[in-house]
């Protein structure tokens, strides 16, 4: 059976915070597994030995990335997110980690194969992640595949996120922030569509764009997610 994640937890205090610190202790991860271990193969001997201090769920605790990989499989959703990267976007990195969180089928980076992961907490580690050179390899890739591409920008002619349906079986396609998507992307996409502001800004972050668009297709699709 799978390891509780009651046991071995560790506690610790955040670094650099004194006794009248407002900072209090928190929970970081579990210890080490009390012997004698459990006999279960998705198990990592490893974690198991000296504690597990990543950041997943806990019905993950001790288990080896290729099981929680192996796991994720069985439930992703039918949407992918794809991200141009012409300029190294540093919201790269918090898309992916979205991406993570909703279970999404897979990431696509488009146009350079290099992009900052420190946003991404280690996530694209529990992600199928692809690379395609330039925007028609991934409108390929998707036509094969039989997905709708959809583009997210602010652009003529996009419309309300709001007011669509987003297909069930999709890719997701985010540009960088400040240029938005190219004008490739969005002539290539069956679909672009923009979210509604109120404020007085032209456009949100992107990072920020990515989650909202996601959770839009979760809401839709998405059944109740599964315990913590």
């Amino acid at each position: 059976m799978a390891a509780s994640p009651e046991q071995g937890r560790a506690v610790i205090a955040d670094e650099g915070t004194g006794a009248d610190s407002p900072e209090r202790d928190r929970e970081v991860g579990v210890g080490p597994h009390p012997r004698p271990w459990p006999d279960d193969p998705r198990l990592d001997p490893d974690l198991l030995e000296q504690g597990d201090r990543r950041n997943v769920a806990d019905r993950y605790r001790y288990w080896s990335n290729e099981a929680i990989v192996a796991d994720l499989d069985t439930t992703r959703h039918p949407f992918h997110v794809a991200i141009e990267n012409w300029q190294h976007d540093l919201n790269i990195g918090t898309v992916v980690r979205t991406a993570n969180a909703f279970n999404a089928a897979g990431v696509h980076i488009v146009g350079k194969r290099r992009w900052n992961r420190r946003g991404a907490m280690v996530t694209d580690r529990y992600l199928h992640v692809a690379h395609h050179p330039e925007v028609a390899d991934l409108v390929a890739w998707a036509s094969a595949e039989g997905l709708a591409v959809v583009a997210i920008d602010i652009v003529p002619g996009a419309v309300p996120i709001e007011s669509v349906e987003l297909p069930e079986r999709c890719v997701l396609l985010f540009g960088q922030e400040g240029p938005g998507l190219s004008p490739e992307a969005c002539a290539a996409a069956s679909m672009v569509c923009s979210i509604a502001q109120y404020g007085s800004t032209r456009s949100i972050n992107a990072g920020v764009a990515a989650g909202i668009a996601m959770h839009a297709w979760i809401r839709r699709w998405a059944g109740p997610p599964p315990a913590p």
